[in-house]
This record gives C-alpha cells, structure tokens and sequence, in this order.
C-alpha cells in the first residue's frame, strides 16, 4: 500500500507542475490588464510604471519562474483589482463553495444510491420506471433554468425559502459555516438541490446498471441460498461490488462540483469562488486567476489520489496491478 500511495503521489506531482505551466501560459495569453487598471487619459509613462509594478516587462519564462517559486511558498501574486494577496481571497471564498459542493454530493449519495439500487432491483416495477424517467430529466434540464424555477416557485410564490445569499453563519476555528445554523440551512438547500441534480441522475443510473449487473451473479445467487436475509445479501454482497465505480466516479464529480459551480453561485448569488472567478475573468485579474485555477488543479489531482487509494481498498487486484507494473 505504501508502495502504490508513493507512486501515485509522484505521478500527481507531475500533474501539478506540467498543469502549472499550462495554467499560467494559457491566462497570460489572454487580454492585456493593463487596460483594466490605467485611465484612457494615462500618458505612456504611467502606462510603463503600472507594467513594470505588475512585474509584466519581463519575459513570460521569468515570470513564470517568480510565480513558481512563490508559488511553492504559498505567494501566488497580489490582485490587480483588491490590493492583496491571491490566495488569501480565493481562501476566503473556499469555505462557501465547498459547503455547497458537499451537501451536493451528500444529496447525491443519500438519494442517488438506494434509488437506483432500487430500481435495479425492481426494474419493472413502476416506481422502477419513474426514478429512470426523472434521472433523465436530471440529466436533461439547465442548471440555470432549473435555479431559476425553484426561485419563482419555492422562494417568490411559495415564500417557503429566500432566493439568494448565504444566510447566518457561524465561526468555527476561523472558518465560517453556514450548515450549522436554521437560517443557513434555508439559504443552503435550494442552490444545493440544483447543484446536486445532475449527480443525483448520474448516481441513479450507475448503482442502477451495477445492481443488475452484480445481482445475477454467482455469488449472490449462493448467498441466497445459503438463507441470508435479503438485507445482508443487498448491504453485505451487493453493495460492496456495486460501490467501485460508483465511488470512482463520485470522487471525480466532486471536483467538478466545486469547479464548476460557478452557474449555481451566480444564479442563488452564493458568495463562493466561482462567482469570484467570473468577476475576475470580466476584470482580467490575472493572479486571482492563476491560483483560482491551480487550486482546482490541486483538488482534482488530491481526489483523484483518494480515489485511487479507496479503490485499491475496495478491489485489491488494482494496487498488486500497479506494483506488477
């Protein structure tokens, strides 16, 4: 086990650093937030003072060696737009959207997985038959039109939850949180739901297609006839086989929950990171968006290597194949 988290360790460190050099080209070849900064009535000279503070007169290879090496001590520039440090105010953001990101992939899970193992189980049952339709619709409707619609219905007629924001929060060693308080719960639930929706249907239809894959299977066959209860052999025998694509697949989705929440926070005006990037991106704030997009890349990569490593728990014939190889 030691042997594969190492290797795997190695390989994500090379991920980071190739996606680093991507990252900071790609941005820097976008726009010139020069523009952005400096008045139309800025003579030339004011023009050369802002580039040379922006440190945008060197070479883009001596740039890019500055940003890693202050990248590696937790400095990834200061905001052309907010005066500070970077990281600090993506660090300020993070909290929220994570907090949306895992009550997504809470609802996914809790919801996602005994329905479809549901109808897995039962696939010509009708209740069978409308899980499967509505997934399809998960799968189908906007993400924007469908925030939209739970603001007109459950938040303007209804009045039964606020619209937007992120309600009260409360302290906890530095970090605030909104989960843990009536007010932020309401605030959390709607923007929560839509951002879930698609993983809920993805969810469905993965323990859906490994339920009637694994229940025909020998083993389970054998374990019912052996007199199990049909709990243990679902809970015990079928879930744990199951699970490995489900958990591969969820590992990855989160990532992309965080990284791609951006429509969600827009529409519920939930004050997390992606609503910080479009603002960054509209105003060309080249370090917000340099570490913005490294730390997606430093997410992703650090899923994928617990998702790796939960694998290999699951189904150990992946960790003896890495060692082979």
């Amino acid at each position: 086990m030691i042997v594969f988290i190492i290797r795997r360790s190695l390989q994500s460190f090379i991920v980071v650093f190739f996606m680093s050099f991507l990252v900071f080209g790609g941005v820097n070849l976008v726009g010139d937030p020069v523009e952005m900064m400096v008045s139309d009535e800025a003579d030339q000279e004011e023009r050369e003072r802002v580039i040379r503070s922006m440190g945008l007169d060197k070479p883009w290879y001596v740039q890019y060696g500055v940003f890693i090496t202050n990248a590696v001590q937790g400095d990834m520039g200061k905001s052309f737009v907010y005066g500070e440090q970077a990281l600090g105010i993506i660090v300020q953001r993070m909290p929220a959207t994570f907090e949306l990101a895992l009550a997504a992939l809470l609802l996914a899970i809790v919801l996602g997985i005994p329905l479809g193992v549901f109808a897995g189980l039962k696939p010509d049952s009708r209740s069978s038959k409308v899980i499967m339709a509505s997934s399809i619709l998960g799968f189908s409707l906007p993400t924007f039109w469908v925030g939209l619609m739970f603001i007109m219905v459950f938040a303007v007629m209804l009045g039964w939850l606020p619209s937007t924001g992120r309600g009260e929060t409360v302290d906890i060693l530095g970090i605030n949180l909104s989960f843990l308080t009536v007010d932020g719960l309401t605030h959390l639930l709607l923007p929560a739901v839509n951002l879930a929706l698609f993983k809920i249907s993805l969810v469905i239809r993965l323990a859906r297609a490994g339920t009637r894959e694994v229940v025909h299977q020998d083993y389970i066959k054998f374990a019912r006839a052996k007199g199990l209860s049909t709990n243990r052999v679902i809970f015990v025998h079928l879930m744990k086989n199951i699970m490995i694509p489900v958990v591969t697949v969820l590992g990855l989705e989160f990532g992309g929950l965080i990284a791609f929440s951006v429509v969600t926070e827009t529409v519920f005006a939930w004050p997390g990171m992606g609503k910080l990037i479009i603002d960054s991106i509209q105003n060309l704030d080249r370090p917000v968006i340099v570490a913005y997009l490294m730390i997606i890349v430093l997410v992703f990569v650090i899923i994928n290597l617990i998702v790796d490593v939960m694998y290999s728990i699951l189904d150990p014939r992946v960790r003896l194949q890495d060692v082979q190889a």
